[in-house]
């Protein structure tokens, strides 16, 4: 079925090279096969890949808690089964049928319905759509592209929405779930932004772990997540990155001045939202959501240009730890107990 692939070529700078390349013999990958039941090591071949124009040699993928619930099993995660696990990967493109992208290009793909409706970055190799790729900053190197991963992209979403929304330059802001992937990047992007960053968290030992990474104040999270919620208190923060929602978003939007702003990105603390109106017609506060998984190519070419120019690379390196695949499973029940602090980034031939 490949043979008329294998004779046609395109010009990739000044090599000319072909848009099919066979994959030789099988390879593992982590696959969910029910919502109900844990994820398996199976050994795949190239008829089990799926439709796209793009072939990459993933390196590396990474640990959300999106995958966290889809290797569990604890969550529907998967639209469909079975399916390859991981939200994220990165790696080098080893065949293209586009010609924006050629062999030996180093790429980054995040979101886009990965391990839900197409097969993730869970695997050696993937078959992907091209306009999904993006091409990996020169300033990184793939394993810290999957440090950042959904994550991090996440976090400078939120960033950059609320710069648009008007946040203006060394204005205080806030973080909860700091010590997670999002919380932790979005703390080192807004500390290295020139903002002073008030970081939430539950985890007593971590005030030394946010302060390297720029935390000006580090607040214990029952300050927002205990108690009763308040329609409205002291106006404290400018904006605030949240990735915690429930009663800590209600707190934390009862708390932002007039004409601030909360990008939201998360559900840990639950999915109802136990809030009033008045921060809204009061105070002119706006609650802005993010997601990562859809949005266009732009915003994203945008987000990583904001994580190449400001994040700095030795926060993004002390807040990681490269694990095998392997351990997957142990890590995951980790993640969802809140035992992981930081960026988990996978290699896939571990």
């Amino acid at each position: 079925m490949y043979a008329h692939l294998r004779q046609r070529s395109v010009r990739c700078g000044s090599a000319e090279t072909l848009l099919y390349r066979p994959v030789m013999g099988n390879f593992p990958a982590v696959v969910t096969t029910g919502h109900d039941r844990p994820a398996v090591v199976a050994d795949l071949s190239e008829g089990d890949l799926p439709e796209g124009d793009v072939t990459v040699d993933v390196s590396y993928s990474s640990l959300n808690y999106k995958d966290a619930l889809a290797v569990t099993g604890r969550a529907r995660i998967a639209r469909r089964y079975p399916m390859v696990c991981g939200i994220d990967l990165a790696g080098t493109v080893t065949a293209s049928q586009h010609p924006r992208w050629c062999p030996g290009d180093e790429v980054v793909v995040t979101g886009w319905g990965l391990s839900e409706t197409h097969p993730g970055g869970y695997t050696t190799v993937q078959r992907l759509r091209s306009e999904w790729l993006m091409e990996k900053p020169s300033s990184m190197s793939l394993s810290q592209t999957m440090a950042v991963g959904t994550a991090g992209l996440t976090a400078a979403l939120c960033v950059l929405a609320l710069q648009k929304a008007g946040l203006s330059s060394g204005a205080d802001v806030a973080v909860t779930g700091a010590t997670g992937g999002v919380g932790s990047v979005a703390v080192a992007l807004l500390s290295a932004s020139g903002y002073p960053v008030t970081a939430s968290t539950g985890k007593a030992d971590s005030y030394q772990y946010l302060a390297a990474l720029g935390a000006s104040e580090v607040v214990d999270r029952k300050e927002l997540a205990g108690g009763q919620q308040t329609a409205l208190g002291p106006e404290r923060w400018a904006g605030a990155v949240d990735s915690v929602g429930g009663p800590t978003l209600a707190n934390l939007l009862a708390r932002i001045a007039y004409g601030g702003a909360v990008a939201a990105c998360g559900l840990a603390g639950g999915t109802r939202l136990p809030a009033t109106m008045l921060p809204f017609i009061l105070r002119n506060v706006s609650l802005l959501g993010i997601d990562s998984v859809r949005r266009p190519s732009s915003a994203r070419a945008e987000a990583w240009g904001l994580i190449a120019s400001a994040l700095p690379l030795h926060n993004l390196d002390d807040i990681t730890r490269i694990e095998p695949m392997s351990r997957l499973p142990a890590l995951a029940e980790q993640m969802l107990a809140g035992q992981i602090r930081g960026r988990v980034v996978v290699d896939v031939h571990a």
